[in-house]
């Protein structure tokens, strides 16, 4: 018995539609599905009986085997929760970048939160290489990462 592979991250949000479009349209993600979900399997997995979703699945490419999974629950929709990195059960989801700052220049100049601006990472087995947190329009955090360059390059 063993794991094999991640197949899929999935986020429940609010809004389906405006999820997408920062998913799609701020990170450049391309959405390769999207469906209704109301199959009975659903209640059971859930554990909400009646279940009925919007789901997404998005990519940062074809090739790409991680699947970004957004879930809004049309038929019992609920509160959100408190997003703040420090309570235990809320996650984040990281992407690895070219350019932190550029890409942190674009997503703040259109209004995307960020913690912080990049920082250098000066210990650890990343050191020399940036990081940054965002927020998505759920209050998700989005890591940003941009790796060390290699020793010895110029």
């Amino acid at each position: 018995m063993k794991l094999t592979s991640v197949f899929h991250t999935g986020f429940t949000v609010g809004d389906i539609e405006r999820s997408i479009a920062f998913y799609r349209d701020s990170l450049g993600m391309q959405l390769v599905h999207r469906q209704e979900g109301a199959a009975p399997y659903l209640a059971t997995v859930t554990g909400f009986p009646g279940v009925r979703l919007q789901i997404a699945f998005l990519k940062i490419s074809p090739d790409e085997p991680h699947v970004l999974e957004l879930l809004q629950y049309v038929s019992h929709p609920a509160e959100p929760t408190d997003r703040a990195t420090n309570r235990p059960g809320n996650g984040h989801l990281c992407f690895k970048v070219d350019d932190i700052h550029a890409w942190y220049r674009t997503l703040t100049a259109n209004g995307v939160p960020a913690i912080s601006p990049p920082a250098l990472i000066t210990a650890g087995v990343n050191e020399g290489a940036y990081a940054v947190y965002l927020r998505d329009p759920d209050g998700f955090t989005i890591e940003l990462y941009q790796p060390a360059p290699a020793r010895g390059a110029t």
